[in-house]
C-alpha cells in the first residue's frame, strides 16, 4: 500500500512563500522511479496541473509546470526523505484550492492527471 501525505497548507496572504511537503511511504514503494507531480482543485473548478518532476534517477531531473505558475513555483524532490515539495513564491489569491500530489512511474502519465497514487490534498487559502 502507497502513501501520499500531504502537508503545509493554510491560510496565507498574497505575496511572500509557502513550501507544501508530500511524504511517501509504502513497503514496496521505490520513491526514486517514480515521477511525482502536484495538481489542485479550486471550489468549482476541475482539477488542474500543476508542477511535476521526473524520478531521481535522473542525472538531470526533467520538471514541467503549468503557465499559470512556472514563474513562481518550483518542484524539488528529496529522495533520502520520501518527499516532494511545492514552493510557491508570489502567492496570489487565484492559487487559492486544495492541493493534492500524485505518483507514477511516467510523467507523462503524471502530467495529464493519469498517475497511479494520489494524496488526500491539503487547502491553501490566499487572501488578498
Amino acid at each position: 500500500q502507497v502513501q501520499l501525505v500531504e502537508s503545509g497548507g493554510g491560510l496565507v496572504q498574497s505575496g511572500g512563500s509557502l513550501r507544501l511537503s508530500c511524504a511517501a511511504s509504502g513497503r514496496t514503494f521505490a520513491f526514486s522511479i517514480y515521477a511525482m507531480g502536484w495538481f489542485r482543485q479550486a471550489p468549482g473548478n476541475e482539477r488542474e496541473f500543476v508542477s511535476a518532476i521526473s524520478g531521481s534517477g535522473d542525472s538531470i531531473p526533467y520538471t514541467t509546470s503549468a503557465d499559470s505558475v512556472k514563474d513562481r513555483f518550483t518542484i524539488p524532490r528529496d529522495s533520502a526523505k520520501n518527499t516532494v515539495y511545492l514552493q510557491m513564491n508570489s502567492r496570489k489569491p487565484e492559487d487559492t484550492a486544495v492541493y493534492s500530489c500524485a505518483a507514477d512511474r511516467s510523467i507523462p502519465r503524471s502530467v495529464r492527471g493519469e498517475a497511479d497514487y494520489w494524496g488526500q490534498g491539503t487547502q491553501v487559502t490566499v487572501s488578498s
